[in-house]
């Protein structure tokens, strides 16, 4: 089987370089934490991989799928969550559900049973004939997870998805997120939530600098700094070591 993702030399530069030569790949049905601080590179990496972001240079694999010379078929074996909800403000979220399963072009019937079970598992039933305009900003991210999955992607990349999340909700998400998990599919998150990162992922991937600066299993990561300790002990280590090799590499 392809690994769900394998990227290779993945650069960009915008007025200076924010992703250098990053080298990843990540086995299908895996979840995998990307974490690194604020301007590290980690949104710019993923939305490279989404196909939102043309690369300056590197390679990105899609289950198997050039995802730069076929974009198209790369895009319909994954879904893009962002931290900004994306959703029609005059559509209701079955009405935005059975829009994107349209654009899909999913059969109407798989759709609709798609639809009742991700707002049944979000517990958006109680809200799903009402305009998403009226919603705040937790539901919005919500509604637009569930628009994310409506086709069933293999893969599904998300940026920061417990943002505006009140606890309620943000354990709804991390369950759908597992039932996907373990039916097979590859979840690719960051998150500025170590915690979530540390009881959800299998791999944790750290980002500094725009490289890729460690990664591994959190006892792998453990076993790397030497000592046992919490994934926000590891994390500030190794940021603070792969800040330094990048100002000695400058």
């Amino acid at each position: 089987m392809p690994a769900a993702l394998a990227i290779s030399g993945l650069a960009k530069a915008f007025d200076r370089p924010v992703v250098r030569g990053v080298d990843l790949t990540i086995r299908s049905g895996e979840f995998y934490a990307l974490l690194g601080p604020n301007g590290a590179g980690k949104t710019t990496i993923l939305r490279m991989v989404a196909g939102l972001l043309k690369p300056d240079a590197g390679a990105i694999s899609i289950l198997g799928i050039d995802a730069l010379a076929d974009p198209v078929a790369a895009k319909r074996r994954m879904a893009w969550v962002s931290d900004e909800p994306m959703v029609y403000d005059r559509l209701t979220p079955l009405e935005y559900l059975d829009f994107v399963a349209g654009l899909w072009q999913v059969e109407p019937a798989r759709a609709r049973q798609s639809a009742q079970e991700l707002i049944g598992w979000l517990g958006l039933a109680p809200h799903a004939n009402e305009l998403c305009g009226g919603f705040s900003k937790g539901m919005l991210q919500k509604v637009a997870l569930a628009g994310a999955l409506v086709h069933e992607p293999d893969l599904i990349i998300l940026d920061e998805p417990l943002t505006g999340l009140d606890a309620g909700s943000a354990r709804q998400v991390k369950d759908v997120l597992r039932q996907r998990t373990a039916a097979g599919v590859t979840v690719i998150m960051t998150t500025h939530i170590l915690e979530v990162a540390e009881r959800m992922a299998e791999r944790i991937g750290v980002i500094a600098e725009g490289r890729l600066i460690a990664e591994g299993t959190l006892a792998e990561l453990r076993a790397r700094i030497g000592r046992e300790t919490t994934l926000e002990e590891i994390f500030l280590d190794l940021v603070a070591q792969g800040q330094d090799a990048g100002q000695d590499a400058a």
